[in-house]
């Protein structure tokens, strides 16, 4: 048991050292907000000893180390994180996103939180990670289900605006915004992530940083709010929690659309929903889950509870359905959360990858298809 011990630490180790050393070169790392920038983030009201601060305090992990984690990653692993072969996944055309109605109201989930919101003839794009590897180490960070996905970065047609919530991997993929950045009208990003989307070639004049409470308009009538979280950010080993996080409002003149972004469960919810709810569709994060991280993603109980907090007509789960970042089954947090829902009557919607949802007097797709 030593040897192995030593031996598993030896290999543990010399990971650790590769991964410093290459994403120290690697352009997927991002940028450093200046100093101007930082000086800029304190008067934002929640930042503090060069770090961004939740509303409540809030742990990163609320049992156990980094070293139990990767112990039940690597050694405790559940037999059923993964699917047993591709998911379902619709095609989407591009002639249909541009062929379209101004009183289209429509959302196209891609897998993980990667959405499509046609909002008063408007394309918006709520953070595209429309890669199949993540991450710099693709080797050793979280493989897509799927080979392909709906559609893919260069099938998009013009964008009006991108909205990013937070910097992590799995939601700012470099290689998409590589992709797409000269068709996106505008970037609409948490404080700090403009650093990122510069060193990356974005024109700094298309880039918006916004702060909670900041609110931004697009053609057609369409308000964006910037509103809060309870979640970390950090691309590297030494940026913790160097730029914003945030949940997003779309309001536009006949519906209103709620994404949670990525964090744990908390009053944030109410207070959105009573300032700028109610909400016809909210975009919930339902997956990725482990009581050693509680504080920072929510349980799938707790992700029905965040829908009817803000106040949601339909409920559709997102942050499953592409990568495997937690030890549970790939498909629990929709089994839970559908019976959550059934149980305090919150409708929900669960469209296949790549499936519309509109809007309307219709049905919203409700099929088991995970199952």
């Amino acid at each position: 048991m030593k040897t192995f011990l030593l031996t598993t630490g030896g290999i543990l180790g010399a990971l650790l050292l590769a991964m410093v050393a290459f994403t120290g070169l690697s352009p997927q790392l991002g940028g450093t907000p200046t100093k101007a920038d930082r000086q800029r983030f304190a008067q934002s009201g929640h930042y503090a000893d060069g770090e961004f601060q939740n509303l409540l305090p809030t742990k990163q992990l609320t049992d156990g180390s980094m070293g139990s984690v990767l112990w039940n990653m690597l050694f405790r692993k559940h037999p059923n994180t993964e699917p047993p072969g591709p998911l379902p996944t619709q095609p989407l055309d591009s002639l249909a996103i541009v062929q379209k109605s101004p009183e289209l109201v429509r959302v196209t989930w891609f897998g993980h939180s990667a959405s499509l919101v046609e909002m008063a003839g408007q394309n918006i794009l709520l953070d595209p990670m429309l890669s199949v590897k993540m991450g710099p180490l693709a080797l050793v960070t979280p493989k897509r289900y799927n080979p392909s996905l709906a559609i893919t970065p260069e099938q998009l047609p013009s964008i009006a605006a991108v909205l990013i919530s937070h910097d992590h991997y799995d939601h700012l993929d470099y290689e998409t915004i590589r992709k797409i950045k000269d068709k996106v009208g505008r970037f609409y990003v948490p404080l700090g992530i403009g650093a990122h989307l510069r060193a990356w070639g974005v024109p700094a004049a298309r880039i918006t940083e916004m702060n909670w409470g900041d609110s931004a308009r697009l053609a057609g009538g369409v308000l964006l709010r910037c509103t809060p979280s309870r979640h970390f950010s950090g691309r590297g080993l030494t940026n913790r929690n160097s730029t914003l996080w945030c949940s997003w409002v779309l309001q536009g003149p006949t519906k209103r659309i709620f994404y949670t972004g990525d964090g744990g469960y908390g009053p944030h919810f109410a207070a959105i929903g009573a300032q700028y709810g109610p909400f016809d569709l909210a975009l919930v994060e339902c997956g990725q889950y482990d009581r050693q991280w509680a504080e920072i993603h929510m349980r799938p109980e707790q992700s029905v509870q965040a829908a009817r907090d803000v106040r949601a007509a339909a409920m559709l789960p997102v942050h499953w359905g592409a990568f495997t970042e937690a030890n549970h089954p790939w498909n629990e947090s929709v089994t839970r959360a559908s019976a959550e829902a059934a149980r305090l009557g919150q409708p929900l919607t669960t469209p296949h990858l790549g499936e519309p949802v509109t809007l309307g007097p219709g049905p919203l797709p409700t099929a088991p298809w995970w199952r």
